[in-house]
């Protein structure tokens, strides 16, 4: 793994994960107090479920990984990665490690860039948590959306990568890869504002805003009219790309802990985030010159997506937008109050905090400009 990468962690859950940087995830360290495990149990485990594997096995937790940690296995067949379920009282629904499995073995199945796993372990005597062993991607992540790293002349072309696999993720039918049951079809929006105002409602570690309150009331009234249903990623960002050493192309999608069936407009429009979002609080462009950049506009990069499926155009995008926001600030909200109950299992949880008030104002912006 070359310095300054991310490593493959599937970082906060519905948090689209946000991310402080490189210096704050990347990397490994030894496993902290309370994360711990036997070595010798898991071991056994691998040499029986895992084609290969030869040990000695020494195993580090990765600095990020804050909804479900992750850590790195060395042993002499060489390195992997594992993600398990936290400890502590968890929300139900949340944290499922065996989705994620499934989504990950069946878009490997037909090609799609993802790790390939090699074995979930539903009985929890072995580590005290179900959890699931998966390959190590080696390549490049890009923690700066402007990917300044990249030489100007070659920039354009990871952007549009990005587009392309996302638009190819959109394309796959999920009846034809065993995914027909993973999410209900439909309603994706309706569903989805429930889901994180019940969420936020149940939280009262983390306490109520004026904000939330008020976007649980508008967006029910304002989804648009007609409806579409793929898998959805949930959380596309180019720092949950693995990218070739050398070229631009996506090796491995991370983080699919809030995949389901869902809106690929809704999907999209959270990927094109980058574009409004402050760097500071995600990969984001907001205050920048895409042109200046040599990195194509917004406009470009929409139709490109349109282009990749088929579309004439995206109307009613205010509103995904407005509802992308909603979702990351009711995540945020969900990291205060695990933070509160110290369940947070990312030591950088608590310094991410201080993203959340400018979420609540971009999200106010974003209604405000559909209303």
């Amino acid at each position: 793994m070359v310095a300054g990468e991310k490593d493959q962690t599937g970082l906060e859950k519905g948090t689209g994960s946000v991310s402080t940087g490189a210096e704050a995830n990347a990397g490994v360290m030894p496993v902290r107090a309370g994360f711990g495990f036997a070595v010798e149990p898991l071991a056994r485990w691998m040499a029986e479920h895992v084609a290969g594997f030869e040990g000695p096995l020494e195993v580090l937790q990765f600095k990020g990984g804050q909804s479900n940690p992750t850590f790195m296995l060395r042993a002499k067949s060489g390195d992997y990665v594992l993600r398990r379920k936290p400890g502590g009282q968890l929300a139900k629904g949340a944290h499922a490690i065996d989705r994620e499995a499934r989504v990950l073995s069946a878009l490997d199945k037909v090609g799609f860039p993802v790790a390939r796993v090699y074995g979930l372990c539903l009985d929890e005597s072995v580590i005290g948590s179900i959890f699931f062993v998966m390959e190590m991607v080696e390549g490049r992540i890009f923690w700066d959306a402007s990917f300044s790293e990249i030489p100007a002349p070659e920039r354009a072309a990871y952007f549009m990568e990005m587009n392309r696999v996302l638009a190819q993720l959109h394309g796959i039918d999920p009846d034809a890869v065993g995914l027909g049951d993973y999410g209900r079809s439909g309603n994706y929006f309706e569903r989805q504002i429930g889901r994180w105002t019940k969420s936020y409602l149940a939280d009262t570690d983390a306490g109520r805003d004026a904000i939330m309150d008020r976007l649980i009331e508008w967006l029910p009234t304002a989804i648009p009219d007609g409806d579409e249903s793929t898998i959805v990623h949930g959380d596309f960002r180019c720092d949950n790309l693995i990218f070739h050493p050398t070229e631009p192309r996506v090796l491995a999608v991370l983080d699919w802990e809030l995949s389901t069936l869902g809106h690929p407009l809704a999907d999209f429009a959270y990927h094109a985030l980058m574009y409004r979002m402050p760097p500071q609080i995600v990969a984001g462009l907001d205050g920048m010159d895409p042109a200046t950049l040599s990195l194509p506009t917004e406009a470009e990069y929409i139709a490109a997506y349109c282009a990749n499926t088929g579309r004439t155009g995206i109307p009613n995008y205010d509103f995904y937008i407005a509802f992308n926001f909603f979702r990351m600030a009711a995540i945020f909200h969900g990291i205060k109050g695990r933070v509160a109950r110290g369940q947070a299992s990312s030591a950088h949880a608590a310094d991410r905090l201080g993203a959340y008030p400018r979420l609540l104002e971009l999200a106010q912006e974003a209604m405000d400009a559909c209303t």
